[in-house]
């Protein structure tokens, strides 16, 4: 697939050498123990880390030095994307489970559409630390038969 580890792609290491050499040059206009030289060197020992881990990892770099994400289904990739791909469907059912109890919540007040407009923060609170537990409650309410409206 022309993907070599990264610990032995010369782009790889080209391009850790140029991030470094970048931010070294940024370092020379200021002053030894300036606020600035602080955070570049920082930002520095950062970028070290990044590439090292990365190295360490047994990721795959292209021709372009970068890392690339194998989701081929080999088992020795599967922490690339499975991990992150799992986390992302979890905060986004929390984000959306939570805005559908918001609004469930709402629906019988005087005007819930002034509340879809102005949030009313304590129960959005609530809702929020409630929010965590989204997929147990979600298959509970598909077994209760309220996850889904009704057809009419």
């Amino acid at each position: 697939s022309g993907l070599t580890p990264c610990k032995e792609s010369k782009q790889f290491a080209k391009r850790e050498k140029q991030s470094i050499k970048k931010l070294e040059s940024s370092l020379k206009i200021y002053a030894a123990d300036s606020a600035p030289a602080l955070a570049i060197n920082a930002t520095i020992e950062k970028t070290k880390r990044r590439f090292d881990n990365y190295a360490k990892q047994g990721l795959l770099c292209g021709a372009d030095g970068l890392p690339h994400l194998i989701v081929s289904g080999d088992q020795r990739h599967w922490g690339e994307f499975i991990t992150p791909g799992i986390l992302f469907l979890y905060i986004a059912g929390w984000i959306g489970w939570v805005g559908r109890s918001y609004l469930i919540a709402i629906r019988d007040e005087k005007k819930p559409t002034q509340k879809e407009i102005i949030i009313d923060v304590p129960l959005a609170s609530r809702l929020v630390f409630r929010g965590f537990s989204w997929p147990i409650a979600a298959y509970r309410e598909l077994l209760n038969g309220e996850l889904v409206a009704k057809d009419v």
